[in-house]
C-alpha cells in the first residue's frame, strides 16, 4: 500500500507529494519548499512519520515544481530523477525565478534519466513513467497501478489542463498525450495534479471543457 501525502508550497501554490508505504521508505516528487518554514515542514512530516525519502523525483522542471530539489538533495543526499527533455528547462528555472521575483538556488548534483515505460520500485510497489509532453517538453507522470493512482504534474487538473505558452509548451501536442497516454487507464484512476485539488480520469473525460 503506497500513501500519498500533498503539501501546498510556495507563492505559485505548487503540490509537492510525498509518497510512502508501510515499510517507512518514501518518495518525493516536485519538491517545491521555496520558504526555510516549508523545507521545515515537510522534513517535520519525514521525521514525525519515521519516513526516508529513496527517491527525488520530477515531473516536470518549471521553477515551481523544483524549488527544493536542492535542500533535498543536501538533506538527504537523493539525486534527480527525471525526463531527459527536462534537462534545458532545469537549466532555465532560475531565469524564470529572477523574473517572477522569487530566486533560488537551483539543483546542481547528478542527473537520473526516466523514460517512458520506465518503472521506479517503493518497495514492492510498481511506479509506471508515463511521457505526456505538451505543457514541457519532458513532462513524465507517474502511475501506480497496483492501487489507480497518478501523480500528473501539471498535464491535467480538475476541468483544466496544463498552460502551454511556456518555453517547450504546445497545445496540440499537450491535448495529444492527455488523449492517448491518460484517457487509456480506467476511469477511476485517481489524478493527483501539480495544483489544485485531485480528479479522476472519469471525471474529466465528460467535464473537462479542454478536452
Amino acid at each position: 500500500m503506497i500513501h500519498i501525502k500533498a503539501f501546498t508550497f510556495s507563492p505559485i501554490s505548487e503540490n509537492t507529494y510525498v509518497l510512502y508505504n508501510n515499510e517507512g521508505k518514501a518518495v518525493i516528487i516536485d519538491p517545491g519548499c521555496y520558504f526555510p518554514a516549508e523545507q521545515e515542514t515537510l522534513k517535520n512530516f519525514l521525521t514525525d512519520n519515521h519516513l526516508t525519502p529513496v527517491y527525488l523525483l520530477n515531473t516536470h522542471c518549471h521553477l515551481d515544481h523544483v524549488f527544493g530539489n536542492k535542500w533535498v538533495h543536501e538533506t538527504y543526499g537523493l539525486e534527480l530523477h527525471m525526463h531527459p527533455n527536462e534537462e534545458a528547462m532545469l537549466a532555465l528555472a532560475p531565469v524564470s525565478g529572477e523574473r517572477w521575483g522569487l530566486p533560488f538556488q537551483n539543483y546542481a548534483g547528478p542527473l537520473h534519466f526516466l523514460n517512458d515505460g520506465d518503472t521506479v520500485l517503493l518497495g514492492d510497489t510498481e511506479i509506471h513513467v508515463i511521457l505526456a509532453p505538451g505543457h514541457s517538453p519532458g513532462s513524465i507522470c507517474f502511475y501506480i497501478p497496483s492501487q489507480g493512482d497518478l501523480m500528473g504534474g501539471d498535464v491535467l487538473f480538475r476541468g483544466s489542463i496544463g498552460r502551454t505558452d511556456l518555453p517547450g509548451g504546445d497545445t496540440e501536442t499537450l491535448l495529444t498525450s492527455i488523449r492517448e497516454k491518460l484517457w487509456v487507464l480506467p476511469d477511476e484512476t485517481v489524478v493527483y495534479s501539480g495544483h489544485g485539488i485531485k480528479t479522476t480520469i472519469g471525471y474529466e473525460k465528460r467535464n473537462n471543457p479542454f478536452l
